[in-house]
């Protein structure tokens, strides 16, 4: 299946638009991330756990936007957002949000 955030494909024809596809993850905090994550905000420099969390949880949002558009019968997903954002429990934790948008085609000999 052909994933690309551009709106239209050099060269390619669209047979049918199928719809709107979406996909979410959503990540709980972790204690001992984000106490290494506040050490990391004193003194400064790139907080590579998280860097992986967001990495790994854009793969998987990915992954089920092309599964959700499987089903549509689509060969290709384009226009493909992805968003991140938290959802705040209440003093105990945060969850990570990680979303991903794309329109579900049908394309020409693909």
């Amino acid at each position: 299946m052909l994933l690309s955030t551009t709106d239209v494909i050099q060269g390619a024809v669209v047979d049918a638009y199928l719809g709107v596809v979406t996909a979410e993850v959503v990540y709980g905090s972790n204690a001992l991330r984000d106490f290494f994550a506040g050490i990391r905000d004193m003194i400064g420099g790139r907080t590579g756990s998280y860097e992986r969390v967001f990495e790994q949880g854009q793969q998987e949002a990915i992954a089920e936007l092309e599964r959700r558009a499987g089903r549509l019968g689509a060969n290709a997903v384009i226009g493909i957002r992805i968003n991140t954002s938290t959802i705040n429990l209440d003093q105990t934790g945060v969850l990570l949000l990680i979303t991903a948008t794309g329109t579900a085609v049908r394309m020409q000999g693909r």
